[in-house]
């Protein structure tokens, strides 16, 4: 890779420049903001700026991971996509269905790679407790309990949070888009999920204009039954599962990046390293997007299956 680029100046997309330099280091990086302005801030790990995609363009890019807000990323994309520039998209793919629907069909016409940015799939007790309901180690599966909770004005301290991506609808804020990655787990884990209710509220606690809090009842093909919860209100940072079965349970904790099954015989911890750098799933997740390039094999989130969580968001809304 010779030059490569991000959309973005966020968190993530501040991540994605640190871990870019990191794989390429000889690699020109280029920075573009998602309004197209000059930033007047210096920015890190940054070759040079750019205010359009028609400049990404002419400058011949390998690579560009787009890490703007979620209702700028098919205007971004398909031009990308159209010039044959491998892209990757960070989580939630779009906030429609009609944007979702464009960008496939660019990537049907032009073939180009393009990869979505669910990295919690690339957490190892993720990896781990995908082998162990695929074989059925806990037998029929019942029920899923699905939670995330965090306090949103923690997110960013340095900023108000009602100026945040989080807070805005038109940016795609609100805690299913933001907390799109335990729809997405969950569909890969269970199975593509049926709707069955849905309750979102704005709480008092905020003042926001979208939903900070959501519970979402859905079954599977199988008959599992699965209860998410997200929120944006959780002092401390919560984030666990609980997966029921006619043979037991396992107790998903990603803080801790631990596993916990329990049977009638026994409470055993399958795998546990809370220590384990989580920037290293971020590593992961550019390093197979270079075996997708690369035409190598690879567990790249695809554009149409990330579109299902939009597809289930579009309905819950």
């Amino acid at each position: 890779m010779n030059k490569v680029a991000v959309i973005g100046l966020g968190n993530i997309a501040t991540r994605h420049r640190r871990n870019l330099k990191s794989v390429f280091p000889n690699a020109k990086l280029l920075v573009m903001s998602a309004s197209g302005r000059i930033p007047k801030e210096t920015i890190s790990d940054s070759d040079g700026v750019v205010t359009d995609v028609e400049a990404l363009i002419k400058a011949n890019v390998d690579l560009v991971i787009v890490a703007s807000p979620a209702s700028f990323h098919a205007q971004h994309s398909i031009p990308l996509i159209e010039a044959g520039i491998p892209t990757f998209i960070e989580k939630p793919v779009t906030t429609t269905h009609e944007d979702t629907v464009a960008i496939q069909k660019a990537i049907d016409k032009y073939k180009t790679p393009v990869a979505v940015g669910y990295c919690l799939r690339y957490l190892p007790s993720a990896q781990k407790l995908k082998i162990l309901l695929d074989s059925k180690v806990i037998g029929t599966l019942y029920n899923a309990h699905i939670e995330i909770g965090q306090y949103l004005p923690d997110w960013r301290p340095n900023k108000d949070y009602k100026d945040c991506v989080s807070a805005n609808e038109k940016l795609g804020g609100g805690a299913l888009f933001e907390l799109s990655h335990e729809l997405d787990y969950a569909q890969w884990l269970l199975g593509p999920l049926a709707l069955q209710h849905a309750i979102l509220r704005s709480s008092d606690e905020l003042g926001l204009d979208v939903e900070d809090i959501a519970d979402v009842l859905a079954t599977t093909e199988s008959g599992t039954v699965a209860n998410i919860h997200l929120d944006f209100l959780q002092r401390k940072a919560h984030r666990q599962c609980s997966f029921v079965g006619s043979e037991g349970r396992i107790d998903w904790d990603l803080i801790q990046n631990q596993l916990t099954l329990n049977t009638a015989a026994e409470t055993k911890v399958l795998y546990s390293e809370p220590t384990w750098d989580k920037n290293q799933m971020y590593l992961a997740m550019i390093t197979d997007f270079i075996q997708m390039i690369n035409h190598q094999p690879h567990h790249c989130i695809e554009v149409a299956e990330a579109a299902l969580t939009i597809d289930l968001i579009v309905q819950i809304k």
